[in-house]
């Protein structure tokens, strides 16, 4: 005779495996689903907005949804870095280098795409519900988060930028 715990464990994986298969069928899907994010956080924003609370909500959801695209954008390995490893491995002054017969790398992203839209769908599922609770409804003056957001956003996005030059930078002397 099974037991609960069984019972339950064996139904909590059929319904995993279910949710795999469900996002596995959606993949090829990339404008359905990031419209169906889009769909989502716009009646979050909505909700908020006629609601007048949970910015606090929104703005972690932002911060959040900011960290997402930025991970989207750098690359997986970063060339300044590795520099950086080989000079502290070599004992040696790094610089890069300038020969084409080595290694070429092809620009492959630190956070996939189809990771970005589940983690972003997720994070804005998750705000959603969290606005309907009135524990997450902190009173703050939105108006500083907004300022603040855009000063993370101004600031991590002039970092980006130079990061992501440096690469172009790296492959442009390597492939030379």
């Amino acid at each position: 005779m099974l037991s609960t715990s069984t019972l339950d464990w064996s139904s909590q994986l059929k319904q995993k495996q279910q949710y795999q298969a469900l996002l596995d069928q959606s993949t090829p899907f990339v404008l359905y689903r990031w419209v169906g994010t889009g769909v989502a956080l716009f009646f979050f924003f909505i909700r908020v907005f006629v609601a007048q609370g949970w910015y606090i909500v929104a703005y972690a959801l932002g911060i959040y949804l900011l960290n997402l695209f930025l991970a989207f954008l750098q690359p997986k390995f970063d060339p300044s870095n590795e520099a950086i490893d080989n000079e502290m491995e070599d004992g040696a002054v790094g610089s890069l280098p300038t020969k084409q017969d080595e290694e070429f790398r092809p620009f492959i992203r630190r956070l996939p795409e189809f990771k970005f839209w589940h983690s972003a769908t997720r994070a804005v599922l998750i705000a959603f519900g969290c606005s309907w609770f009135e524990i997450f409804n902190v009173p703050v003056f939105w108006p500083v988060l907004v300022m603040y957001w855009l000063m993370l956003f101004i600031l991590t996005s002039t970092y980006c930028a130079s990061v992501v030059s440096a690469g172009i930078v790296y492959a442009n002397i390597v492939l030379q």
